[in-house]
């Protein structure tokens, strides 16, 4: 694995590691050019595992050791001290490694629906840290895929990536336009949706019936708006999960995995810590 020791931190070929905590010029850079960034080692192996081409690599030089054991192929492995990633990137790269990686072309909504009996739809979620725990219990609750409203933030947005334990690339996803009217196509493919809302007067989640938790379509809004009123009405079931000591809502990701939890918890058992 031949190694190029980066010295100058504004180096263009670690041009696409610049500035990674500027959320407004990744959010103009990634996409636009076909890219994400995986942080720690962990994520950047099961990146690959998914099957996303790296571009590059780039590794603290303390530790490029670490990726001895990877075929990379034709993206260059690049090194540099912490004091030049901290330069480049803009923070301590405290795990010692990123890399760069081609995106793939989302499915449509249609494909994902077509493969899917359990799906979880967002709306404006724009958070990237909630964004990458919504996904995070997702693959570990029992949905199959995640539909985004075209507002929503970009789950491979380096930090989205970071928080879900690369549980992005595990789970399929694609957008929903136009919103909301996008909702009846979830719909005519048998879905029932159910929205999320604190509401007093809405269904408690654990009472719903056999034939509205089959093929459930959980969806929820952003963190303190909730769902719009155009969303909650494109619903079938306004649902609730009851409150006690006067709390009135939890943080976005902790509602999803409480009614993640509670959709699937008549699966048939299955293996995992």
């Amino acid at each position: 694995m031949p190694v190029h020791q980066i010295t100058d931190p504004d180096d263009d070929r670690i041009a696409d590691y610049r500035a990674l905590t500027d959320v407004e010029l990744r959010t103009r850079w990634e996409p636009p050019h076909g890219l994400f960034i995986a942080e720690g080692e962990l994520v950047l192996r099961r990146a690959l595992r998914a099957g996303y081409p790296a571009r590059s690599y780039l590794v603290d030089a303390k530790r490029v050791d670490q990726l001895a054991d990877l075929d990379t192929g034709d993206a260059p492995v690049y090194a540099a001290t912490q004091d030049v990633l901290q330069q480049a990137t803009g923070f301590h790269v405290h795990r010692g490694v990123l890399a760069s990686f081609h995106r793939r072309p989302l499915p449509t909504a249609a494909e994902v629906l077509a493969a899917a009996r359990r799906v979880l739809i967002l709306e404006d979620v724009n958070n990237h840290t909630n964004l990458g725990a919504i996904f995070r219990g997702a693959a570990a609750l029992g949905i199959d895929a995640v539909l985004l409203s075209p507002s929503c933030a970009d789950p491979l947005y380096r930090r989205s990536v970071r928080v879900s334990m690369g549980e992005v690339f595990a789970m399929p996803y694609a957008k929903l336009d136009p919103w909301p009217t996008g909702l009846d196509q979830v719909r005519d493919a048998g879905f029932t949706v159910l929205a999320m809302t604190p509401a007093p007067d809405a269904v408690p989640i654990q009472r719903l019936t056999p034939a509205q938790r089959e093929r459930a379509a959980l969806l929820l809004g952003a963190e303190g708006p909730g769902l719009t009123a155009a969303a909650q009405s494109a619903s079938d079931v306004r649902v609730v999960i009851p409150m006690r000591r006067g709390v009135d809502s939890l943080n976005v990701a902790a509602a999803a995995a409480v009614a993640f939890w509670e959709l699937g918890r008549d699966d048939p058992p299955f293996g995992g810590a």
